[in-house]
């Protein structure tokens, strides 16, 4: 995985250009993945590991976006197809595709995505709200957005992604 080439420069003394660039106290460090030609990010902390895609075993009666479930060392864990979380047509899988390993309190989940990109460092300042429009009030697991030179970054909140909607997609996801 490559770093930004932003986060190799240097801004004028401030290590910062619209609020990238260099990691401090102020800023948090997203991993970005793209889904098409749409760039979004996860905070980095909650990253456990990247690991290439591999056949899921499906669990009946799981949420549409919920493809299966693997074993990564002795831990059942649920891969999340992206695309359908965020209401697309499924993804056709492939050997490019990747699977972000992300944890979130007690929860351990895959996230199918197209490509990991950068590990992008964002100062909390630089982060835009999501227009309320824009979103659903029941699915709403944007945390913000951010300018990146020429590119929109999407924030993705993880708790709230990963919450569960529906009563049957808890027993589907308790059962894992």
């Amino acid at each position: 995985m490559q770093q930004s080439a932003l986060a190799n420069q240097d801004f004028g003394g401030t290590r910062q250009k619209d609020g990238i660039g260099f990691s401090d106290e102020g800023s948090q460090q997203f991993m970005t993945f793209t889904l098409g030609a749409e760039e979004f990010g996860i905070d980095i902390m909650m990253v456990r590991e990247i690991k290439g895609w591999t056949q899921t075993t499906a669990i009946p009666n799981a949420p549409p976006y919920v493809l299966g479930v693997i074993n990564l060392r002795g831990v059942v864990v649920p891969i999340f197809d992206l695309r359908v979380r965020f209401g697309r047509a499924a993804t056709e899988t492939s050997a490019m595709h990747a699977v972000i390993i992300v944890s979130t309190d007690a929860k351990t989940v895959g996230l199918l995505v197209d490509r990991v990109s950068d590990i992008v460092p964002v100062r909390k300042e630089a982060i835009r709200a999501v227009p309320e429009a824009a979103t659903p009030l029941d699915d709403n697991f944007l945390e913000g957005l951010v300018t990146c030179e020429d590119r929109m970054i999407t924030l993705i909140s993880l708790p709230r992604l990963l919450a569960v909607r529906s009563p049957a997609a808890a027993q589907a996801l308790a059962t894992v």
